[in-house]
């Protein structure tokens, strides 16, 4: 932070109008020091005091500005009662009307300076002040005090328009900067896209070549055990080459704000039974019914069925209340099913509760063909069910 004698009093406006109006009284008594003793005021002291207090409205300009020009026009008593205008009540008026033509809109600074000036020329119209005759010169007194005052708005208002236009041109370089911005971001988004198209390509090329070589082995093997072997070895190269062009390309895909990417498993249909215990120990009863028998899914599926349950069970603790939960894996012939119900007060008023979860839940199960149906159950409390047609990879059956 910013330290100094300026840095505080812009932190502390209130001291520092107070110091500018004894400022405007400190002027005051260098001019009359300096004017020949005949001209002083005949009591000294009081009209000093009376400078005081003209000066006061000055205080308040930044924190209270229309207080400031009431008070300021009440001091106006002081020429129209005694016939002696203090020099810092002239002031006053001059800063209070450039505070207000530089700070405010057109319309209340027309109104501030209107209650200013207006009454000025009223009193010295009406009142004229010691040494100035009647008529002719009131009515100059007057014209003059409106000019003074025109003057003072006009400053104001100049360095309100110099204000606007500065803050203009600084909106107008952000919004330059951050449009700069959204085109490098949005050239470095296609040319990751490029780059991430050239690699599946690649590492689709390379799945090929190994299939058909897994092909070709698995054929040749009875009859030719060394050529099954070298294309295994070929496979086996294949494979490491194709590991890393798929973590070249997720290097690729990975914006800036996402973290490095993890090499451990990914969950799936093992982890289902730990993850309902964790939302069990978190206050929510949830049972586990397996219906079928679960083969060797694929692990893109098995992760899916994790991720629904995982969205759904959190939902259900965030929202359900007092409820319990179940959770039903189905394996069938060519499809898998899962579904979790709960008991509780089901989705609020303000729509669909899951929110970004359900759309997250439909991309998954779209991704492999399958349906999804989300709502709230008959009784009351909330159903999500996934459907997922799937190819056994083999007989052996996950634990």
């Amino acid at each position: 932070m910013t330290s100094g004698p300026k840095a505080w009093l812009r932190r502390h406006p209130l001291a520092a109008d107070a110091l500018l109006a004894l400022g405007l009284v400190a002027a005051e008594v260098l001019l009359t020091t300096l004017t020949p003793r005949e001209y002083w005021p005949p009591h000294l002291l009081a009209a000093l005091g009376w400078s005081v207090l003209c000066a006061a409205p000055v205080a308040l300009r930044r924190v209270a500005p229309w207080p400031a020009v009431a008070a300021a026009v009440a001091t106006l008593a002081v020429p129209a009662l005694l016939g002696l205008a203090p020099g810092a009540q002239g002031l006053a008026f001059l800063v209070l009307t450039y505070t207000m033509a530089a700070t405010r809109p057109l319309k209340t600074a027309v109104a501030a300076a209107s209650a200013l000036w207006l009454p000025v020329a009223a009193v010295s119209a009406v009142a004229p002040l010691d040494g100035v005759t009647e008529g002719v010169g009131s009515a100059y007194l007057a014209l003059n005090n409106l000019l003074i005052g025109a003057v003072s708005y006009s400053v104001g208002r100049a360095v309100h328009g110099r204000r606007a236009a500065t803050e203009a041109l600084r909106e107008r370089a952000r919004s330059a900067e951050e449009n700069q911005r959204s085109l490098a971001d949005r050239a470095v988004a296609d040319e990751r896209r490029r780059i991430a198209r050239e690699l599946h390509d690649v590492v689709a090329h390379h799945v090929s070549v190994m299939g058909v070589l897994a092909t070709g082995a698995r054929r040749v093997l009875p009859r030719d055990p060394t050529a099954a072997d070298e294309a295994i070895g070929t496979i086996e190269a294949t494979s490491r080459a194709t590991l890393r062009e798929m973590r070249r390309l997720l290097d690729v895909l990975r914006t800036d704000a996402e973290p490095a990417a993890d090499l451990a498993p990914q969950p799936g249909l093992t982890g289902i039974e730990a993850l309902v215990d964790q939302v069990r120990e978190a206050g929510l009863p949830v049972t586990l019914r397996v219906e079928g028998t679960p083969g060797a899914l694929e692990e893109g599926v098995a992760l899916t069925l994790y991720r629904i349950v995982q969205e759904a069970l959190t939902n259900a603790l965030k929202h359900a209340g007092a409820a319990t939960a179940q959770v039903r894996l189905t394996f069938g012939d060519g499809t898998v099913g899962v579904e979790v119900a709960d008991t509780g007060r089901g989705p609020g008023p303000g729509g669909d509760r899951i929110g970004h979860g359900l759309v997250g839940m439909r991309e998954r199960v779209a991704l492999y063909g399958g349906t999804l149906r989300t709502g709230p159950r008959p009784g009351g409390g909330f159903r999500v069910y996934a459907s997922i047609p799937v190819e056994h990879r083999g007989a052996a059956a996950v634990a």
